[in-house]
């Protein structure tokens, strides 16, 4: 299976309980799984270039995944770029400028991608929440490259942990090591539950307010409906493990 592939199937679906618990079986789908943080991580990182655009343009986007906003979030991704011409990057750029950025008059002028934005009572940039997370990176041994110039709580960053956390399931299930694999997971779970999935959603609600690309619409309602089959997922893992 490509990465086109893995990507385009990630999100398709929650594996049934017993299925996850299998630890083959456990690495692929966290395979896919982490293709789709990536995917998420790159589109909200920063704008689309030409290379980017043309390995969009080569996914194939699944149908039907049993999760109505993920659905309509590839559905939106896929109409918009088979329609894509040669003004596109200049239309994505404009459009990633008035979504992620904004004119700079308030915090409310766009879909500010930094948790802090969203958790901070005066929607402000550097607060608790880039402590905790960053504090979390760290104890995973992890910290942003010297060439990322943006807060540690900006979304990108915080989905690409959640891939890296991935791989490193991967590597321990594909090891054997059952103690890793959950400790990770359980990893994983908490910070969805802790930090993406309490903020997420909110500015995925403003980025529908100010995007005008059917990309970025799409992309906010993949957010959604991602991080949705997400939360399933750990239900499912965590309630399996219990019985």
């Amino acid at each position: 299976m490509t990465e086109t592939d893995t990507i385009a199937t990630a999100a398709a679906a929650t594996p049934a309980a017993e299925e996850a618990t299998d630890l083959a079986a456990l690495a692929e789908l966290t395979a896919q799984r982490s293709a789709v943080y990536r995917l998420l991580a790159r589109l909200y990182r920063v704008e689309v270039d030409e290379e980017f655009l043309t390995e969009l343009k080569a996914m194939r986007f699944p149908a039907a995944t049993g999760n109505t906003a993920v659905d309509a979030g590839y559905r939106a991704i896929a109409t918009y770029l088979s329609g894509a011409d040669a003004h596109a990057i200049t239309d994505l750029a404009v459009d990633y400028v008035r979504a992620f950025i904004g004119h700079g008059v308030d915090a409310y002028s766009a879909a500010y991608p930094f948790e802090s934005v969203y958790t901070s009572p005066k929607r402000l940039m550097m607060q608790e929440a880039r402590d905790e997370v960053l504090a979390v990176y760290r104890s995973e041994g992890l910290d942003k490259l010297p060439s990322w110039k943006e807060s540690e709580d900006h979304i990108a960053l915080e989905l690409e942990f959640m891939a890296v956390l991935g791989d490193r399931i991967v590597a321990a299930a594909e090891a054997s090591d059952e103690a890793e694999v959950e400790r990770l997971l359980s990893t994983q779970r908490n910070f969805l539950e802790d930090h993406l999935a309490s903020w997420a959603p909110l500015m995925t609600a403003d980025l529908r307010r100010f995007a005008q690309c059917g990309l970025y619409q799409g992309l906010a309602s993949l957010t959604d409906g991602f991080l949705q089959v997400e939360e399933e997922f750990f239900d499912e893992i965590f309630e399996a493990e219990g019985e």
